[in-house]
């Protein structure tokens, strides 16, 4: 049986290999960048007025001048303009180039504009001032968003503005989610008294799609000869397999059985965790990845972020970050020599300190408990008492 962290490194070895495709900007949200984006020009890529008013030349200004003709105006989108009196001025809109002849903008807040005559109303003015200077931002060929970065919103604007109207990103892994037992029935139907609906794979589909996969439902029987002949196609045509149930050690339990007769390699089972503790990893020799996760729906929750988690985030190309820390917001008791998964409701103290209360339950198949849980705090093995107070790691999803 491996530790937690034994688990951890054993799971982010056998990361899938996931190709890089081209898609067209618009589709691109969310999904993981495969080629830097450098900056097309400099950024800005022009003096760019950044208030509107009017532009002068700062030595008049500096000579006494306070009032200057009004020789035109500048508008954003128009080629520069030359200012060729420097005792005049040309009114100069926000996001406008600035005027050839001119290097300080004063805003119209500044001043008072008579028949075609700015006067300027205040002595505090610096040269320059109000211009956002080419390259002042970034230089042309710089790079802006490196490799392995999630394209959000400012990911996004950034890549519109240097023109990448297709971009390589990280191909969606297929990931097959496979629930198993004769208990469960689809969540259309109506359970018999001894019959559940399957929900445990919804749980893994929202997870895994937010992430960036490409998943599909599936639902075998507790019978090996029929979960066998499945998986063998699955495994065919899909990237990587997430079976839920099927791997404690009962009698119906049959998953770590028909894997190794499908070739694929048991790498560990069982963690000394809680829940969670009949955790199954196989992995093919031809790069085929199969998770079996506890059927307990705490437990395939707690293990779908602990490990399946960032396995597909790291798959995609993506950091894996250490997790939040909280400190517990009351003492806490686990005698067993396991690392304890407690479920916990996040709040922030007045001074800015990050709580985990811990949330009572009943057990690994209380769903309802977690609608009011933030995260799961990682209580190490070693320990029995956790007092009020302790900072430890927390893996939140909310």
């Amino acid at each position: 049986m491996l530790s937690v962290a034994e688990a951890h490194s054993v799971v982010l070895n056998h990361l899938l290999v996931t190709p890089a495709e081209p898609i067209p900007l618009p589709q691109a949200a969310g999904r993981v960048l495969r080629e830097p984006l450098t900056a097309d020009r400099d950024l800005p890529p022009f003096n760019r007025v950044s208030m509107d008013g009017i532009a002068i030349q700062y030595a008049a200004f500096e000579t006494g001048q306070r009032q200057f003709r009004v020789a035109g105006t500048q508008f954003a989108g128009q080629p520069a303009q030359t200012l060729t009196n420097e005792t005049a001025c040309l009114e100069v809109m926000t996001g406008a180039m600035l005027p050839t002849g001119t290097d300080t903008v004063i805003r119209y807040e500044d001043l008072q504009i008579t028949d075609g005559l700015a006067e300027i109303r205040i002595d505090a003015v610096q040269a320059g001032q109000n211009v956002h200077h080419r390259a002042t931002d970034r230089k042309q060929n710089e790079e802006l968003v490196p490799i392995g970065t999630r394209l959000g919103p400012p990911e996004m604007a950034v890549a519109a503005s240097v023109g990448k109207a297709t971009i390589l990103v990280s191909k969606r892994p297929k990931i097959a989610l496979i629930s198993t037992g004769d208990e469960l029935v689809d969540v259309s139907e109506t359970p018999e008294p001894y019959q559940i609906r399957r929900s445990n794979t919804y749980l893994l589909q929202t997870v895994l799609q937010a992430a960036g996969a490409e998943t599909t439902l599936l639902h075998l029987p507790d019978d090996a000869d029929t979960m066998e002949t499945a998986l063998k196609t699955v495994l065919q045509e899909y990237d990587a397999l997430v079976l839920s149930g099927g791997v404690s050690a009962g009698k119906a339990d049959f998953v770590p059985n028909v894997m190794e007769r499908l070739g694929v390699r048991q790498r560990f089972h069982q963690v000394a965790q809680r829940p969670g503790k009949p955790l199954w990893f196989g992995a093919s020799d031809e790069g085929k990845v199969v998770f079996g996760l506890p059927g307990n729906p705490v437990s395939t929750f707690l293990c779908a972020y602990r490990y399946l988690l960032p396995w597909l985030k790291a798959s995609l190309g993506l950091p894996v970050l250490p997790p939040s820390v909280a400190r517990l917001a009351r003492s806490v008791s686990f005698p067993p020599q396991l690392t304890y998964f407690l479920p916990v409701r996040l709040s922030v103290s007045p001074d800015g300190i990050g709580l985990a209360a811990p949330l009572p339950g009943s057990g690994s198949a209380d769903y309802a408990n977690l609608l009011q849980c933030d995260g799961f705090m990682e209580l190490p093995p070693e320990r029995a008492e956790f007092s009020e107070g302790e900072a430890f790691p927390v893996y939140t999803f909310r």
